[in-house]
């Protein structure tokens, strides 16, 4: 299960595809071995933003709440013509761009770097 305090870390080698790891945050080591490959941990795809046309649906980390209060966030959202399925966590799942602005225009709250 994801955990606030524990980001994911991007790692690859030249011949593998991106893996993607959960270490508790500042602790990340260099290098991890995935069968038997040495991987390195790879900055750049740690900072490289999803494909727009890949990117729903979509967990918001950003726009999340405790997980205790996960429950009222998707009833708050269903009851104002919004349904959003919220993870145990507390994290949104956005469906499509449209989605994410109107449950966020709910909340008061908007992205500045969504360019709508």
């Amino acid at each position: 299960m994801y955990n606030k305090s524990m980001p994911y870390y991007c790692y690859s080698s030249e011949e593998s595809d991106v893996v993607e790891k959960y270490f508790p945050m500042g602790d990340a080591p260099k290098s991890i071995r995935v069968k038997g490959k040495t991987l390195k941990r790879d900055f750049r795809a740690e900072h490289m933003p999803r494909p727009a046309g890949t990117g729903w649906p979509m967990v918001c980390y950003a726009s999340g709440v405790n997980a205790e209060q996960a429950g009222e966030l998707r009833d708050f959202l269903g009851k104002n013509g919004c349904p959003t399925e919220v993870t145990n966590g507390g994290d949104p799942i956005y469906t499509s761009a449209s989605h994410r602005k109107k449950a966020l225009k709910l909340r008061g709250m908007y992205d500045r770097s969504s360019y709508c």
